[in-house]
């Protein structure tokens, strides 16, 4: 397997331009010739299948829900990122970009980060276009708010429900094309496997969940967008349909695997309230704005926060981070919170949680302007807890959400298959070792609206494609190992439920490759996942057929993927011998606690190739060049 990101050359602020110009194009009317399917309908997938439908290709689209609305991405409460500078407050794309590859802790490549900070602009204006009802002034323009890891307001939102309002926009363009006869759209139907014909991705496996049917769908090239693999920990913010089969389905086909262990931990999340809970639920990272973090300054502190006196509060993210106080990065913001819950100065039940209080924000602004910017995620807030957050403060603690790592793709988001494009969460390329807040969003419509359009078009009018047929021997091969599968999953028959290696799964993930990581609790995971994923297959009892609606069957594939991903990402994170973002090796920490990274020898993508079920990955290596950006220690104080 040979890594070649295909970056242009020039300066840094040509180079898309550049690489646009020097592209082959498809014409109008070849482009009617050319099938490509869309894995996924979130904001990745839906901007990606409605624009490449608008251009005239044939597409299909595919999403295991019952509508492209309910994807995870409605689930995205604070913003969306654009270097507009609306508040000319010294915002541009250079201090965008510069902002993002930082954010990442310099585990990104330079040239994917600066495109993605140029394309911001215009997934602004593309979206105000749809109608997307982005809050504004009085005076009728934008409004923007601030991030952590941000010291401008270039944020846009629709109070707390960014995502969903973004996705309403991207679901109405691809309805459109729908209607139009662009776009044929397949929802309840899950990718089990991808078709690899001669070097090159042309179709993938897929099952109907209502009937269990497995069919084969053909094309000219595949896009996977199917997001993040948050869920191999169990407990996270993630949707619970939200899985990594799509993805490593194609990897275990030779789609090589890119810094598994880079998870992020979100810093504000409603605390786990018993061990009953099936997944949790976050708060938006928006309300840092105006909320303040604290903890009692004396440990084991039980009283109520309202009688706690100000001189006995810790604030210690403004104490600790003076330059961004409560809008630190989340990797950092989470470990602190950890850290003081390790002190024994944690609230709530089992002491696991710290405040985040906006009596302060009442006094200074007053309550309905607070309730104007949040209301709805107040009022979420209340209806889990029973808390009114107006008048007592929220409690917070971290909280798996996003997965920084995801398949290798080149600088035309192509993976190391042919063919095979990967877009949004799903792959690994612009946020490094951490993603900045209202980030996501970000890169999801920049890759579907504006990036993956040009770029498929090159492979499509470059790529030797003859026609195949359902009874090409790999087509058939594919669709036989799917359903093989599927019935040795069914045929097991054994004491354990799905759910109790799910959960067992997510705990050791959480306890040894979760907040804080050492070489004795990864090799602790390691030893004991194979024994878990062996008594997965000799244990696990999936009631009912294939050949009917069956969550657990389709559960069952899902764990069974996740306990071969929670494998690697283990062997990654132990491999990586730094820390860096959201990966922090508790041997390698600077005296005041602070991520300790080694330039010299990791600056590169950790990229693994799949080379069979019982022989270990095999490692490349992509090394990051910064030609524009000087590495300097990661510093928010």
């Amino acid at each position: 397997m040979k890594l070649d990101a295909g970056i242009p050359g020039g300066p840094l602020q040509d180079k898309w331009d550049r690489h646009r110009f020097e592209m082959k194009l498809v014409n109008p009317a070849n482009k009617r010739k050319y099938h490509v399917l869309v894995v996924g309908s979130g904001l990745a997938g839906a901007s990606a299948a409605a624009t490449l439908s608008e251009l005239g290709y044939q597409v299909s689209n595919f999403c295991f829900q019952d509508s492209p609305r309910r994807a995870h991405s409605i689930a995205a409460q604070g913003g969306i990122n654009a270097a507009k500078n609306y508040q000319n407050d010294g915002d541009s794309i250079r201090r965008l970009f510069y902002d993002t590859i930082k954010g990442g802790d310099f585990r990104a490549r330079e040239a994917n980060v600066f495109r993605l900070a140029q394309v911001s602009v215009q997934i602004i204006d593309q979206c105000v276009a749809q109608g997307v009802p982005f809050a504004r002034e009085y005076g009728g323009l934008l409004a923007n708010r601030s991030f952590g890891g941000a010291q401008v307001s270039r944020t846009f939102y629709a109070r707390g429900q960014t995502g969903q309002q973004l996705l309403l926009g991207a679901y109405q363009a691809l309805e459109k094309e729908v209607s139009r006869g662009g776009v044929r759209m397949y929802p309840r139907t899950e990718m089990l496997d991808l078709i690899v014909v001669d070097g090159h991705a042309r179709g993938i496996v897929v099952r109907d969940l209502v009937t269990g049917t497995v069919s084969t769908h053909l094309g000219h090239a595949v896009v996977l967008a199917t997001g993040g693999y948050g869920n191999v920990f169990y407990l996270s913010t993630n949707a619970k349909g939200s899985n990594a089969t799509a993805i490593w389905r194609a990897h275990r086909k030779g789609a090589a695997f890119a810094n598994p262990c880079f998870t992020q931990i979100h810093p504000t999340c409603i605390p786990q309230s018993g061990h009953y809970q099936s997944k949790l639920t976050l708060m938006s990272e928006s309300l840092r704005n105006d909320g303040r973090v604290w903890v009692p300054k004396v440990a084991n502190d039980r009283r109520a926060p309202g009688s706690i006196p100000e001189a006995e509060r810790d604030y210690y993210l403004e104490r600790k981070y003076p330059s961004f106080g409560n809008l630190s990065p989340r990797d950092i913001a989470s470990r602190a919170a950890k850290e003081v819950c390790d002190e024994g100065r944690g609230v709530g039940p089992g002491g696991l949680g710290v405040y985040l209080d906006f009596a302060d924000a009442i006094r200074r602004v007053g309550e309905d302007r607070i309730r104007e910017r949040y209301g709805n995620l107040f009022e979420m807030y209340e209806r889990i807890t029973a808390e009114n957050p107006y008048a007592t403060p929220m409690r917070i603690y971290p909280a798996v959400h996003y997965t920084m790592g995801g398949l290798w793709v080149d600088y035309n988001l192509m993976s190391t298959i042919p063919g095979l494009h990967v877009v949004g969460e799903a792959n690994f390329s612009d946020h490094g070792a951490n993603r900045l807040g209202a980030s996501a969003l970000m890169q999801g419509l920049a890759d579907g609206y504006f990036v993956l359009p040009a770029t498929i078009g090159h492979y499509l009018a470059t790529a030797q494609l003859p026609a195949i047929g359902e009874d090409h021997p790999e087509v058939a091969f594919a669709r036989e190992g799917v359903a093989d599968r599927l019935q040795r999953l069914l045929n097991v028959r054994g004491k354990r439920t799905v759910q109790s290696f799910h959960r067992e799964l997510g705990a050791l993930m959480w306890n040894d490759c979760g907040m804080a990581r050492t070489a004795d609790g990864l090799r602790r995971a390691l030893t004991r996942i194979p024994e878990l994923r062996q008594e997965f297959w000799k244990n696990v009892t999936v009631p009912g057929s294939g050949n009917e609606l069956n969550q657990s069957l389709e559960h069952a594939g899902r764990v069974a993927d996740f306990l071969e991903l929670a494998e690697l990402m283990c062997l990654d994170a132990l491999h990586r011998e730094e820390s860096c973002g959201g990966h922090f090796r508790s041997e390698h920490q600077t005296p005041d606690g602070e991520a300790r990274r080694d330039d010299t020898n990791f600056a590169y993508v950790a990229a693994w190739e799949h080379t069979g079920s019982n022989t270990p990955p095999v490692l490349h290596r992509e090394p990051l060049v910064f030609e524009t950006v000087q590495l300097a220690t990661r510093s928010y104080k």
